[in-house]
C-alpha cells in the first residue's frame, strides 16, 4: 500500500469517524463505574496492557514468525479492542455496562501503552535496523486521531442526547464495513509476501486470539467473577483493534509489511469470537436448566 492521500488523509480521517461513533455511545457514568467494578476492570485492564504484549511476544517466538510479522503481531496487541469488543459483547449477552468500561478505559490509556509497546517491539525485532519511530510523535497523532474524536463524540452524546442515539449505530456499521474493508486491501497488496507465509501468520493470529480470550477467562475465575463478568473479559482481552493497528502500521510508520498480522487478524478473530458467543450460550443454557 504506497504512501499517498489513501493512507496518510483517509485512513486517519475514517479511523477518526468510527472513534467519533463510538464516544456518541459513551458517557461519564461509564468511566466513574470503574468504583462499582473494580475488581472487574482491573482485572481486564491487567488482561489487556499486560498478558496481551506477553502473549503476542510468546506466540512470535513459537511460530518463529519473521521481524516484520511479529512486530505486526506486537502492535495489534497494543491496540485494544474498541467498538468490536462491544459488538462481541452485545452478541454474546455479556455484560455490556463492563465492556463498555473498559472499552472507555483502554481508549485512553492506550494513547500511552501502544506507543510504547511498538517502540520496545520494534528495537527488539529491528535493533539498528529499526524505522524510524518517535514515541513522543506517535502519541500526538492517537490523541488527535482517538482521543478528540472519542471526547468530541462524548460532548454531542451529553448536549444533544437524541441526535447522538440516532447516529451511533449508523456509526457501528460503518465501522464493521471499514474494517473489513481495510483488511481485504490489505491482504490483497501483500498477497505476494502472504503467500509464503499464511499458514504462520494464520496460526499465530489464531493462536493470539485464542490465547488471550482464555487469559481473560482465566482472570475472570482467579477474580471470582461471575461467568458473564468472566466472558466479557474473554471478549475485551481478547479482541482487538486491528483497524487502529493497520492505521499505526501504514499511516504512521510507513510500514505496510507490518500491517500483514493485523489484516489476517482481522479474520482469525471471529473464530474465537464466535467460540466464546457459543460458550456464552451454553453456558446461560446450563444456568437456566439448573435453576
Amino acid at each position: 500500500m504506497q504512501d499517498s492521500a489513501l493512507t496518510q488523509v483517509a485512513l486517519p480521517l475514517v479511523l477518526a469517524m468510527i472513534m467519533f461513533g463510538m464516544g456518541l455511545g459513551l458517557t461519564l457514568a461509564d468511566f466513574s463505574r470503574v468504583l462499582k467494578l473494580p475488581k472487574a476492570v482491573f482485572a481486564g485492564l491487567i488482561g489487556q496492557f499486560l498478558f496481551m504484549p506477553l502473549t503476542a511476544l510468546f506466540v512470535a517466538w513459537i511460530f518463529s514468525l519473521s521481524e516484520s510479522l511479529a512486530i505486526g503481531l506486537m502492535i495489534l496487541a497494543a491496540c485494544p479492542g474498541g467498538t468490536m469488543s462491544n459488538v462481541f459483547s452485545q452478541l454474546a449477552r455479556a455484560n455490556m455496562a463492563l465492556s463498555v468500561t473498559l472499552t472507555a478505559l483502554s481508549t485512553f490509556i492506550c494513547v500511552l501503552t501502544t506507543p510504547l509497546i511498538i517502540g520496545t517491539a520494534i528495537q527488539y525485532y529491528s535493533g539498528e535496523q529499526s524505522p524510524n519511530f518517535s514515541v513522543a510523535s506517535t502519541t500526538l497523532s492517537l490523541i488527535i486521531i482517538t482521543l478528540i474524536p472519542v471526547m468530541l463524540g462524548m460532548f454531542v452524546k451529553h448536549k444533544f442526547e437524541s441526535i447522538a442515539d440516532l447516529l451511533e449505530p449508523y456509526f457501528r456499521r460503518f465501522s464493521g464495513v471499514f474494517v473489513i474493508l481495510m483488511i481485504l486491501a490489505i491482504l490483497i497488496e501483500e498477497r505476494h509476501s502472504l503467500i509464503d507465509s499464511f499458514s504462520a501468520v494464520f496460526g499465530a493470529t489464531l493462536a493470539l486470539n485464542l490465547l488471550s480470550i482464555a487469559a481473560g477467562l482465566l482472570l475472570g475465575l482467579l477474580t471470582n467473577l461471575s461467568s458473564r463478568d468472566g466472558i466479557t473479559l474473554g471478549i475485551e482481552v481478547g479482541i482487538q483493534n486491528a483497524a487502529m493497528a493497520i492505521l499505526i502500521t501504514v499511516s504512521l510508520l510507513k510500514q505496510p509489511e507490518y500491517a500483514t498480522s493485523a489484516g489476517v487478524y482481522g479474520l482469525t478473530m471471529y473464530i474465537g469470537g464466535a467460540l466464546l458467543i457459543l460458550l456464552a450460550k451454553q453456558t446461560k443454557m446450563s444456568f437456566v436448566s439448573s435453576n
